[in-house]
């Protein structure tokens, strides 16, 4: 409410000064009469006013409806894991059973980095709106033809061909989260060279390397 009540201050100041520029330029540059610039310089305020609380509230409406896109996305991505994890027990598979508890941290992990950090939305979409439900789609399908039992060579082919490409789904959602951070090592890395070449200049690097630490 702060915020909103500071942001009001702030349209309210710029409608202010936008009329008085408007009462200024009708009164002293072009000498128009007292009561004639007032009303120019107060349907100046009235229009100053309208434009800055629109903008305002167009930028609260945008605000909103980014923070609802990003709830759903991760709260569809949270059921989508959770159906994910009741697979474990389901497959009978040990080794799937290992790739699908990989899966699972590794997309809660995703989920918790987008939702304290926001911003990197836009490098996860195609994870959120096609990786994730596909990979559960492909999880339910094989727990389905895996309880029918059959005894098959077509079938068997599927479900070695299924466990193969589910270990190559679980390196491929660890390479999406090491992605999410990868901007972040960017420029922590540079920032550890950039202090250390400060140390340097300063030349504490040589008094920490001619100290006798044990």
């Amino acid at each position: 409410m702060k915020k909103e009540g500071n942001e009001g201050v702030f349209y309210e100041i710029m409608s202010a000064a936008l009329g008085g520029v408007f009462f200024a330029v009708s009164y002293l540059a072009l000498d128009v009469s007292v009561l004639v610039s007032l009303g120019i310089g107060t349907v100046a305020f009235g229009a100053g006013n309208l434009v800055f609380s629109n903008k305002g509230s167009k930028q609260k409406s945008v605000n909103t409806s980014t923070s609802n896109n990003l709830y759903n996305i991760l709260n569809k991505a949270k059921m989508d894991n959770a159906k994910i994890y009741s697979m474990i027990h389901k497959v009978e598979d040990k080794e799937l059973q290992k790739d699908i508890t990989e899966i699972h941290e590794t997309v809660s992990k995703i989920i918790d980095t987008i939702s304290k950090k926001p911003e990197k939305l836009s490098k996860a979409t195609t994870f959120f709106d096609y990786y994730l439900p596909v990979t559960l789609k492909i999880l339910t399908k094989y727990d389905d033809i895996e309880n029918q039992e059959l005894d098959d060579e077509e079938i068997s082919k599927f479900m070695k061909n299924t466990e193969d490409m589910i270990a190559k789904i679980e390196k491929s959602f660890k390479a999406q989260l090491a992605n999410l951070y990868q901007s972040d090592i960017i420029d922590t890395d540079a920032e550890i060279k950039v202090f250390d070449q400060m140390l340097n200049a300063e030349g504490v690097n040589d008094i920490i390397d001619n100290l006798d630490i044990k």
